[in-house]
C-alpha cells in the first residue's frame, strides 16, 4: 500500500473513530443540532422584526448569512477535539500505530465535514420552515451547499492549526471565540453594510465570511435588484472568489498544520 492509499484508508477510519466519538458527546450532539435551529429561530423571529432589506424578506436575507456562520462553529470542532486529545495524551497513543501520520488531521477535518452537512440540513428544514425558500435550479442550489462546505472544510485546518499552536483547550475556546464573533459578524450575514461607516465596510466587503455568504445568496436565488451590494471585487464576483479564498485557505494552512502536527509530536 503505497503512502497516498494509506493515507486515506487511515483518514476514513479516524473520521469513523471522530464522528462515533460525538455521536456518543450529548453537549457536543446538541450543539450541531440545536445551535443551527436557535440561530434561525432567534433572527428570523426576533431581529427580522427589525431589520428591513429592500427588495426582499429578512428570512431569504439572513439564512444563507447563518449558513456560513454555523458551518464556520462546526469547522472549529476539529480544533477544540484535536486540542483535546493532545492534552489527553490521546495522539501519543496513536502515534504508537502503524498508520499514517497525516491520518489524525485528514480524520478530524473529515468528520468536521460529515457534523457540517448534518448541520446544514437541520438549518435548511428549519429555514423552509420560517418561510426560506429556493429561487434558483437545483444545480445552482447544490453547488451553493458545496461552497460553503469547502469554505468551511478550509477553515478548520485554519482551526486546526491554531489548537497545535495553543494546545491547551480552555486558551483554544478563548481565542476560537474572540476570533469567530468579529469575522462573522463584521460581515454582510445579517445586516446590508452599505450603511455602515467606511472603514467597517471597506473590513466587511473584503470579509471571506461575506464574500461566501453572497455567493450563497446568488446561488440560492436570495437576491433582489432593489438590494445594495457594495462594489467591492470580491463581492462583485462572489462565487470565483469563494472558491478562491478556500482554495487559498487549503493551500495555506494544510502545509502549515501538517508540519505543525509533524513538529508537536516528534517532541
Amino acid at each position: 500500500m503505497n503512502a497516498a492509499t494509506m493515507a486515506i484508508t487511515d483518514g476514513i477510519t479516524m473520521a469513523k473513530r471522530n464522528t462515533i466519538k460525538l455521536i456518543r458527546v450529548p453537549d457536543l450532539l446538541g450543539s450541531v443540532i440545536l445551535t443551527p435551529i436557535m440561530f434561525v429561530l432567534l433572527f428570523a423571529y426576533v431581529f427580522g422584526n427589525q431589520i428591513h432589506i429592500p427588495g426582499i424578506s429578512y428570512q431569504e436575507y439572513m439564512l444563507p448569512g447563518i449558513f456560513t456562520l454555523t458551518t464556520i462553529s462546526g469547522a472549529v470542532i476539529s480544533g477544540y477535539m484535536l486540542v483535546g486529545d493532545l492534552d489527553k495524551g490521546i495522539i501519543d497513543r496513536l502515534r504508537t500505530l502503524p498508520m499514517s501520520p497525516s491520518a489524525v488531521l485528514v480524520g478530524r477535518t473529515t468528520s468536521d465535514l460529515l457534523i457540517n452537512v448534518i448541520s446544514l440540513v437541520v438549518m435548511a428544514v428549519m429555514g423552509l420552515i420560517v418561510g426560506w425558500r429556493i429561487h434558483t435550479s437545483p444545480q445552482q442550489a447544490i453547488l451553493g451547499f458545496l461552497i460553503l462546505l469547502l469554505f468551511a472544510y478550509a477553515f478548520s485546518w485554519a482551526t486546526t492549526l491554531v489548537a497545535l499552536a495553543i494546545r491547551t483547550p480552555a486558551a483554544f475556546n478563548n481565542i476560537s471565540t474572540t476570533a469567530i464573533f468579529p469575522l462573522t459578524f463584521l460581515a454582510n450575514s445579517f445586516i446590508d453594510t452599505t450603511r455602515l461607516p467606511t472603514p467597517l465596510r471597506v473590513i466587511s466587503d473584503w470579509n471571506p465570511v461575506s464574500t461566501v455568504t453572497q455567493a450563497a445568496r446568488e446561488l440560492f436565488g436570495n437576491t433582489s435588484p432593489a438590494t445594495p451590494t457594495p462594489h467591492a471585487w470580491p463581492l462583485q464576483h462572489a462565487v470565483p472568489a469563494s472558491l478562491l479564498w478556500a482554495t487559498l485557505m487549503l493551500v495555506v494552512f494544510v502545509p502549515m498544520a501538517t508540519w505543525r502536527y509533524q513538529k508537536a509530536t516528534s517532541r
